[in-house]
């Protein structure tokens, strides 16, 4: 198996363009600010001196929501130096030490709320889940500040995990309910060096669905406890062995973790057995299971995955955790493979399904990301259906999503460049400055550029002296033609491309200029015509952006579109709407309304005789920027005509 790259750290990436930097910095001056806001309003940051008859219980996951915003305030210390932020999360830190118990233990809610139940339910209370996002904050602060004490703390927590659970006699045959641990101990080991927190990382991915004794390990804890055994081990990916699996399955955020953790695994172990069964799954989710949003997971009822082909609108759950994590695991998968598929994938993700989840303003999310929205019913009361308009939330009781996007968006810049021996590979394309390593010095790289607006892409090249090396540019599978010049001259991209990355092999010199021009016409998306739900219809795509019409550009009555197969679209820059936006525009038909009032049924459901259509204007933006302006109907996918 090749050596994985080696991603370029958020540290060593500036971002400063049209699109990322407005919302990264909403996200440092907003976004974190309110995560801090409401973990406080709800009792999270007090949860540590909580006693009984005290109001705000902790919760089962409160520390992971606790530990994503710490994680969060990591990285923007790292970029943007804040002492009042710091002492902050030194309060928070300084809590979680006094709470941590001899052994090293340390979880909330099993502490001052079920001090007798540690490690009953591995399966469903998240102890494990909470440890890890704890370890993946400690290890962020670590690097942020070179301050141990965080660190400190949770490698106690984690020897004392590491005591418990493992093959060895006496120990605990089990692995987290809800992944995320697995990740986050291959973070602790790089921090550390410490190869114990690897082995166990190890442990638990490979330990996960197996049957000592012919007995799965969540059965067994729930007879221990006297509960009744949920032998749903498919919700959390524990049916069966990692390798054995052919299909995505369950709650699509374990899945996505549990992914990219097993891949961390692989990386670290040259394990080509567990990549190939990595492999198999992701090729049965992007080619069966994925939304054209990069949104995963179509049901709330597991929050999760159901059936090839299933594609709902109105009714798609996709988490916006789970967008995110399926960048965590397309991003570890282009490092190993060094393929477009996985980084088009990332990107698809990161604009659409991952960005719609946080207002524009920064302060109001989604959880669930359908493709389509219209009246939604809450419940039945008295015989009456209640119907409400969807709308972003302040917060989640269950506030993962939040937390989450306040994170990744703090760290994006890391998933742009990665190096590999003499390459430095661009996944991402964003104005902005990085600084790499390869061909044994530091190479600046400046992108300028106002993708994904514009198709033009401008780098310019500034070695510390001249060397030979690669600059690998993906070539996005969206895009149907791609020229390249170096220093004015065309270059061959046909002859040069290998996995839809252009491999520019020469000796740079300071100041080469290269130009990239991504062609970027407007794209009409069909779907498999298995899938169900979108036959006959398209979504509109430019670029890496997914678009949708919403009622305050058009009109009510969007389900009732009809898209002529020969209708021309133009884009148009919109400078003053929603931040700025390639906004689609063209003509399309509907049936005549008045039709149906007055003449044609007399107020009947049903009619034999056929309606007149109309032309009218439509008018797309962006599906990440919708639900930021009147509550009304928005629609992805559209009827062909």
């Amino acid at each position: 198996m090749a050596k994985p790259m080696t991603p370029v750290p958020f540290t060593d990436v500036t971002l400063d363009d049209v699109f990322w930097r407005p919302r990264i910095d909403t996200n440092r001056n907003v976004t974190l600010e309110i995560n801090y806001k409401h973990n406080k309003s709800t009792g999270r940051l007090a949860q540590f001196t909580w006693k009984k008859g005290d109001h705000h219980e902790p919760h089962i996951f409160w520390d992971s929501d606790v530990a994503k915003w710490m994680e969060a305030v990591a990285y923007s210390l790292t970029t943007h130096p804040d002492k009042s932020w710091e002492k902050r999360l030194d309060a928070v830190i300084d809590d979680l030490e006094a709470m941590q118990q001899k052994d090293g233990y340390l979880n909330t809610h099993f502490i001052l709320v079920e001090p007798g139940e540690r490690w009953r339910n591995i399966k469903g209370e998240h102890e494990l889940y909470c440890a890890g996002h704890l370890i993946e904050a400690a290890v962020a602060y670590f690097y942020a500040t070179g301050k141990r004490k965080f660190l400190d703390i949770m490698c106690r927590y984690a020897d004392c995990i590491d005591k418990t659970f493992g093959p060895k006699k006496g120990q605990k045959r089990g692995y987290p309910g809800h992944q995320e641990l697995e990740l986050a101990l291959v973070k602790l080991y790089h921090a550390t060096d410490e190869k114990r927190y690897l082995d166990l990382a190890t442990f638990f991915v490979n330990e996960r669905g197996k049957r000592p004794n012919g007995k799965h390990y969540y059965d067994v804890e729930a007879k221990a406890r006297g509960g009744a055994c949920d032998r749903d081990h498919a919700y959390c990916q524990a049916h069966v062995p990692l390798r054995e699996q052919t299909e995505v399955v369950g709650h699509a955020v374990r899945a996505m973790y549990l992914y990219a953790g097993a891949a961390d695994v692989a990386a670290e172990t040259n394990d080509t057995g567990l990549l190939k069964a990595l492999d198999r799954l992701w090729d049965n989710l992007v080619n069966k299971r994925m939304h054209v949003t990069g949104g995963i997971g179509p049901t709330s009822q597991n929050e999760g995955f159901t059936f090839d082909y299933d594609m709902p609108d109105e009714t798609a759950y996709l988490e916006t955790c789970a967008a995110i994590g399926l960048v965590f695991w397309a991003h570890r998968l282009t490092q190993f493979h060094r393929d477009r598929k996985y980084s088009d994938v990332m990107e698809l993700a990161l604009y659409n399904g991952m960005l719609a989840g946080v207002s524009l303003s920064g302060d109001r999310f989604f959880y669930e990301n359908p493709t389509a929205s219209f009246l939604r019913m809450r419940g039945i009361q008295h015989g009456e259906s209640e119907f409400y308009r969807y709308e972003r939330s302040a917060w989640f009781g269950c506030a993962c999503c939040p937390t989450n996007v306040v994170r990744i968006m703090a760290s994006l810049s890391g998933y742009q460049y990665s190096v590999d021996r003499n390459a430095v590979y661009t996944h991402l394309y964003a104005a902005g400055k990085a600084t790499v390593n390869v061909a044994g010095q530091q190479v600046a790289i400046t992108q300028s550029t106002k993708y994904p607006w514009k198709e033009t892409i401008n780098f310019t090249v500034r070695p510390q002296r001249d060397a030979e090396f690669t600059l690998a540019l993906r070539i996005p599978g969206w895009c149907r033609k791609a020229t390249c010049e170096v220093n004015g001259k065309r270059v061959k991209l046909d002859a040069i491309t290998k996995k839809g990355y252009a491999h520019i092999k020469r000796t740079w010199s300071k100041g080469d200029k290269v130009k990239l021009v991504l062609d970027m016409p407007v794209e009409r998306i069909e779907a498999h015509p298995s899938a169900r739900q979108p036959a006959g219809m398209v979504a509109l795509k430019r670029g890496p952006v997914l678009y949708c019409l919403e009622q305050t550009d058009n009109f009510e009555g969007l389900h009732d579109l009809r898209l002529p197969a020969d209708a021309k679209l133009s884009a148009k820059w919109e400078p003053d709407l929603l931040g700025g936006v390639v906004t689609l525009n063209g003509k399309a038909k509907k049936r005549k309304g008045d039709q149906w009032k007055r003449t044609k049924t007399d107020g009947k459901l049903f009619s034999q005789d056929r309606s007149k259509l109309e032309s009218v204007p439509i008018k797309a933006v962006p599906y990440y920027a919708w639900c930021n302006r009147d509550l009304g109907e928005m629609r992805t996918w559209l009827l062909e005509s």
